[in-house]
This record gives C-alpha cells, sequence and structure tokens, in this order.
C-alpha cells in the first residue's frame, strides 16, 4: 500500500474499544497483539508492528489524533521495527527469521539481514551507520546496510527478549534474567553482566537519554548504570523520580479496572517533536 493511502481497509474506523481513562488511541489498531512501536526521528509518524503479520505506519497530530498512512505485510508475525536516521525507512524483524527494509516513499521492502531463529528486537545506530539485531537464536549481529553479511556476531548467553541503545550505551535483555551492557567504542566485548532485579523475565529495557537504564515486567524499575566510559549526564532527582512514576501510573492504571494483574508486553517510546508525549503500548503476552 502506497504511503499516505488509506487503502485496503486501514483507517477505518470500527466500533469504540473499551477507554475509561480517555486516552487517545491510534485510529486502526492492529488487528492481533502488538510487539514494538517507533517514532520517526524526523517527523510525527510512528510505525507499530504486530503478531497479525502487518507493519503500520500512522502520522500523529499534535492534539493526539492520528491518520494511517501506509501498511505493509510479512509472511509471519512481525515483533521489531525502528527508523533510519532520514525518516524514510523502517526496519522490521519477524518470525521468519529475517529482517525487512521498508522505504516508504517507493513503498519497496527489501530483505537485508538474516538470523536462524526469529528475529526479536533491532535498532539502527545513526552514529555508526550499523543495524544491530538480536534473536532467539542466542545472538547479537551488527550489518552494514552496504552488505549483505553481518560486519559482526557475538554469542548472547540466552535468547533476547529486550534490547535498546543511547550510543554508545547499547543494552540487552534475555531470558534467565541477564543483562549485558555494551560500550560501542568496543561492541565486541561485554562491559558488564548483570542480573535482573526483577522477579521474572524482563519484557522491555528503555535506555534514558543520560543513558540510564530502565525494565519492565509486571512494573517499572530503573536500573542505574555508572560506567565511567560513558559520557553520563545525570538526572536531578526530582526530574527523574517525575519520569519513573509517570511511566509506572501509566502501566498500572491501564489494568485499573481489573483485580487481576496480567504480564505486559509493553513497549515504552518518547517523542522529542510532541513534547511530553510518550508513545506506550500493553497486552496479555
Amino acid at each position: 500500500m502506497a504511503f499516505g493511502s488509506t487503502a485496503m481497509g486501514f483507517g477505518n474506523t470500527g466500533g469504540q474499544a473499551y477507554n475509561p481513562n480517555k486516552d487517545v488511541e491510534l485510529t486502526s489498531p492492529p488487528t492481533d497483539g502488538i510487539s514494538s512501536l517507533s517514532w520517526s526521528p524526523t517527523a510525527n509518524f510512528i510505525v507499530a508492528t504486530s503478531w497479525d503479520k502487518n507493519v503500520r505506519c500512522w502520522e500523529v497530530q499534535a492534539n493526539g489524533q492520528s491518520q494511517p498512512k501506509a501498511m505493509v505485510s510479512h509472511s509471519q508475525p512481525v515483533l521489531c521495527c525502528d527508523w533510519s536516521a532520514d525518516g524514510t525507512t523502517v526496519f522490521a524483524g519477524d518470525c521468519d527469521r529475517a529482517v525487512q527494509s521498508w522505504n516508504l516513499q517507493t513503498n519497496q521492502q527489501t530483505k537485508i539481514a538474516e538470523h536462524q531463529a526469529p528475529v526479536r528486537h533491532l535498532k539502527f545506530i545513526s552514529e555508526m551507520n550499523l543495524l544491530v539485531t538480536a534473536s532467539w537464536d542466542k545472538t547479537l549481529k551488527y550489518w552494514d546496510l552496504r552488505s549483505p553479511n553481518a560486519v559482526f556476531t557475538h554469542q548472547l548467553p540466552e535468547r533476547c527478549y529486550a534490547l535498546d541503545c543511547q550510543h554508545p550505551l547499547l543494552v540487552v535483555g534475555t531470558a534467565d534474567r541477564h543483562i549485558q551492557i555494551f560500550n560501542l567504542a568496543n561492541p565486541q566485548v561485554v562491559f558488564k553482566n548483570l542480573q535482573s532485579p526483577l522477579k521474572f523475565q524482563t519484557r522491555c529495557i528503555s535506555c534514558f537519554p543520560d543513558k540510564q537504564v530502565g525494565q519492565v515486567e509486571y512494573l517499572v524499575v530503573a536500573l542505574y548504570v555508572s560506567l565511567q566510559c560513558f559520557p553520563i549526564t545525570m538526572f536531578s532527582y526530582n526530574t527523574h523520580t517525575y519520569i519513573y512514576i509517570y511511566i509506572y501510573i501509566l502501566l498500572f492504571r491501564y489494568n485499573h479496572a481489573s483485580p487481576t494483574f496480567f504480564p505486559i508486553r509493553p513497549a515504552i517510546q518518547t517523542h522529542s517533536p510532541l513534547s511530553h508525549t510518550i508513545g506506550i503500548l500493553g497486552g496479555v503476552h
């Protein structure tokens, strides 16, 4: 479907969903569980991937209203996505073990990377002009998009379930609650190995702009990473506490009406062009 088109039924509004908190929801959401979301680095566009095998793109106005712009399909459920630095291309990894590059201007998809198991997470590192991918095959790979082969492969201790990057900080969370931290000045070497302080499987890791690390299980935990080799600018206590509490309330508010807490498959994305806007998703996983 062409970028900017609302053909193929994408963009048609359906019935009203239960929304007791009056949150602004994206128009025409995916028809199955949402696996990831990512804001464009250059405009007010947001992309979401889903277990319905589709990647969708919306334009979001300053008032929170959204307009569907484009959608493409994969052969298997899509688990992760990220944007190129110029905002013209979306990268998406799927259960077919492949990473596809989607050019939003030409609406063309190209296979650019491959693993031996589903690709769970990926990030485009603009400072290095590299794409990093992590898979359930227990590997972390770096790709120069001009080459069909990975430039470097790192063996993870377990299957990847969470990943984020704020250059030069890269953090990977795996099964068995392992967390590996990398300094991208020397990505071949693990800078620090940690055990997650959470009781259950880590589902989401987010690096704050000051290069601290937060992660999600049933709740949000801020994991302070003090690394002398990173140029870290610490939040003031009040500012950091505000951000922590804000995300915590959003996650718990979603299930406030239910006496049962469900495992959440969340993604937290901040977006600079829309000041103080956080994109967040959750669902039974």
